[in-house]
């Protein structure tokens, strides 16, 4: 133990909740991933009580906060991720695994470093089959919007592999 006092954790969710919970409803954009992250963050809190003290309590559970919530946010793009690449390798253009091995391994690369949004569109045009008009109402997007940035996709795509 560090320290003079220990964490009081009661007391801390009284006073700093508000603060916890503002925290994490910037970052995460949703009300009910902000409120079990910042359950997470008390839990977090109440786990380690033993090696906190009660100093600098705002910038703690601030820190705490930032990094539950950045956590969260790295999971959730993995398991959307995820997502994607099964319905992708899930369609006829995967029939062949031998012939399409670098195929996959080069839409895992890309799909990794796109956006949310971009992978979308692209399960959207490839999987599904939607046109680009489909595709522009259906996201609130310009046909040129969507055009620009399956064109974009395109180039990465024939920029970094054998396809």
């Amino acid at each position: 133990m560090r320290g003079e006092t220990l964490i009081d954790i009661e007391s801390f969710y009284v006073r700093y909740g508000p603060m916890v919970l503002r925290r994490c409803r910037r970052m995460l954009k949703n009300e009910q991933s902000a409120h079990d992250a910042m359950h997470e963050v008390f839990l977090k809190i109440l786990s380690n009580q033993n090696r906190l003290t009660g100093e600098y309590p705002s910038a703690l559970l601030y820190r705490i906060a930032t990094n539950v919530c950045l956590n969260r946010i790295r999971n959730e793009r993995k398991h959307s991720l995820n997502e994607y690449l099964d319905i992708l390798y899930n369609t006829s253009f995967f029939e062949n695994q031998e012939e399409n091995n670098s195929a996959r391994n080069l839409l895992t690369y890309i799909l990794e470093k796109e956006k949310k949004s971009t992978r979308q569109i692209a399960v959207l045009y490839f999987v599904n089959g939607m046109t680009i008009k489909e595709i522009a109402e259906t996201k609130n997007l310009s046909i040129s919007g969507v055009h620009k940035l399956l064109d974009k996709l395109r180039r990465k795509i024939l920029d970094k592999g054998e396809i």
